[in-house]
């Protein structure tokens, strides 16, 4: 049976949940350090510049860029109890910075006012209409400043392809289980995600869709926003252990200058 998934499941799968499900990725602070290590390896960040986390969830790579003194940091993202969550942790370890609630496709900011925008953690692809992420990649062109540059970081589709599995699980303490069902319908995958509780029964049970690029289509969405100086880098994985984690090894990552 064909896995069936609400266009707009990327309004409310993230939360306190997809913190717990996907934590051996987004809540593991030695792989947003070296997710971290690799932007600043990539960019030419300076102290003074202005950074966009766009797309950044609960905030793992805008704190880990502050706590390394780039205190330019701004925070986007659609889900608000995930800003909250970036939000109490910024305040609590005293660092500076700014956070926005709201859509990627049609941001309230001023053109011209950051020197990077970041798209990390597998953050593109969410939104199934055509044309979606072109969006979301134009409106990085119109507030980067001239000189600017763009990293985006997804799945490597070949890679994805070449591994795929349609059936994955993986235990959670001793307590919760996560059951994931996939299949490739392209340009997508797609997921159901059952997460069960030893004690207390169903925790969610909901379905997902992400968008797979290759590097010379992710390279042509750059481009056709008008970016320049593009570069793909392939093979990176921050995990230290093979291992089934989603979309979450198996990296790509595109630079582009504006």
């Amino acid at each position: 049976m064909s896995i069936q998934v609400d266009p707009a499941w990327w309004k409310t799968l993230f939360d306190e949940v997809y913190l717990l499900t996907d934590a051996r990725s987004v809540c593991d602070r030695q792989i947003t350090r070296r997710e971290v290590d690799l932007i600043c390896r990539l960019l030419p960040i300076q102290d003074s510049h202005k950074i966009l986390d766009l797309c950044g969830g609960h905030g793992r790579h805008c704190l880990e860029l502050s706590r390394r003194g780039y205190t330019a940091c701004t925070l986007l993202d659609y889900s608000e109890k995930l800003i909250n969550i970036a939000r109490t942790n910024a305040s609590k370890n005293d660092l500076k910075m700014e956070f926005i609630c709201g859509d990627a496709r049609q941001m309230d900011i001023p053109p011209a006012s950051y020197e990077h925008v970041i798209i990390m953690g597998n953050s593109l692809g969410y939104v199934q209409q055509d044309g979606a992420d072109a969006k979301i990649i134009s409106e990085a062109f119109r507030v980067l400043r001239t000189g600017g540059w763009i990293l985006v970081d997804v799945a490597d589709g070949e890679a994805v392809r070449s591994s795929f599995s349609p059936n994955a699980w993986h235990e959670i303490g001793e307590g919760v289980v996560v059951c994931r069902q996939r299949e490739i319908r392209e340009p997508f995958i797609c997921a159901r995600e059952v997460v069960l509780s030893k004690s207390d029964g169903l925790i969610r049970d909901q379905s997902y869709a992400i968008r797979i690029y290759d590097a010379a289509g992710l390279s042509d969405l750059l481009e056709e926003s008008g970016f320049t100086r593009i570069n793909i880098h392939t093979e990176f994985s921050p995990h230290a252990a093979d291992g089934d984690y989603g979309f979450m090894n198996n990296r790509m990552i595109a630079i582009g200058q504006k």
